[in-house]
């Protein structure tokens, strides 16, 4: 099901970039010295799809960087937990290996019975 649901929203996708790309395959200039226009130094002539493809995945990769960068804290209290998860199950392993055999936790308290105190609800 979720391979089909990839596939209705992909295939408009895949449409619309081949679409792009067929319809602006000409020829463009790109420029990065802005003191000379005429004749820059540092230029690239490429097809506009590939310069628009470019764009278009350097801003995923540093909106993912972005993303990455502001879930440190996320990560950061997630990593504090672990550890902390690690110790109490190292203190409770400990704590059940000091603990003899012949104590049971019923036998903790005198006069326990196995009875339950309070009828089974309805």
């Amino acid at each position: 099901m979720i391979r089909f649901f990839k596939g209705l929203v992909l295939l408009p996708v895949a449409i619309v970039v081949v679409a792009l790309a067929v319809a602006n395959r000409d020829a463009v200039r790109l420029s990065f010295d802005p003191f000379s226009p005429e004749m820059p130094v540092f230029s690239v002539t490429l097809p506009l799809y590939v310069i628009l493809f470019l764009a278009v995945g350097i801003g995923v990769l540093l909106g993912g960087c972005g993303a990455w960068l502001g879930q440190s804290g996320t990560r950061r209290t997630s990593a504090e937990r672990r550890r902390e998860i690690r110790r109490l199950e190292g203190e409770t392993a400990r704590l059940k290996t000091a603990m003899p055999a012949s104590e049971s936790p019923g036998s903790l308290y005198r006069g326990a019975s196995d009875r339950v105190a309070l009828p089974a609800p309805r």
